[in-house]
């Protein structure tokens, strides 16, 4: 049987990319995403691509509700997630003193939650197999404050401290924990910027490094890998 990989928000950007990197390499992908049109464009693609099986299922990762919703939904599978990516997430720019009220509520939703209610909802399995691999998808946000950061930011700096915190909890359980801190990557997040594509990473160079971090051996992790654009921040 194929291995399998849950990306959240896999339809779209980075998370598309991973998804369909691991699925090159013969795994079958579990995803989620809110628009019905994009999983099923997905689940299609997928499997008409790569020859593997796509699951995707309707869920909105700000939710918690829904977020329990999707883990149960990858669990009743009944096959082990042996790669879980925490993917989803959004950002929008902004000041914290500024900001619309709520901004920092959304942003931790969707940016640190669901990523936190996700890994509660499938870590049990990991521990009782032994072994699996949880990518978290921080920023460089995660490390550098800048200007128009606000709530991401925050939001950001969490989720890799969160990444911390599980790779210590879960070392003697035999599961790898990697927090990607990726710079600008050319994805729906930049429409209408006015850079050219030399600025940024491609979303297919971060699923790169993620696949390349899973492909060592279990007696190894790489514990945080910051990518940037070889020209530099934006």
């Amino acid at each position: 049987m194929n291995k399998l990989l849950v990306v959240t928000g896999g339809t779209k950007g980075i998370g598309r990319a991973i998804a369909d990197r691991f699925a090159q390499a013969g795994f079958d992908v579990a995803t989620c995403a809110r628009q019905e049109a994009d999983l099923q464009a997905f689940q299609r693609d997928t499997q008409a691509a790569r020859g593997v099986k796509a699951y995707a299922f309707r869920a909105d990762m700000s939710k918690k509700e829904e977020i329990k919703s999707f883990a149960q939904a990858v669990l009743a599978l009944n096959r082990p997630v042996d790669v879980l990516v925490n993917n989803a997430g959004y950002f929008v720019p902004g000041s914290v003193t500024d900001e619309p009220e709520g901004t920092l509520e959304s942003m931790i939703d969707s940016n640190l939650y669901s990523a936190y209610y996700a890994t509660r909802g499938l870590v049990a399995a990991m521990r009782q197999r032994g072994e699996g691999h949880i990518f978290n998808m921080c920023s460089i946000a995660s490390i550098k404050a800048y200007p128009n950061g606000g709530s991401y930011a925050i939001s950001k700096f969490a989720l890799l401290g969160f990444s911390k915190v599980l790779r210590e909890e879960l070392k003697e359980n035999g599961i790898r924990v990697t927090a990607i801190l990726p710079g600008a990557t050319k994805t729906a997040s930049w429409a209408g910027t006015d850079l050219p594509d030399s600025r940024f990473m491609t979303a297919r160079d971060v699923a790169e490094t993620v696949f390349a971090a899973w492909s060592l051996s279990r007696h190894s992790v790489v514990e945080e890998i910051l990518i940037r654009p070889q020209l530099g921040d934006i």
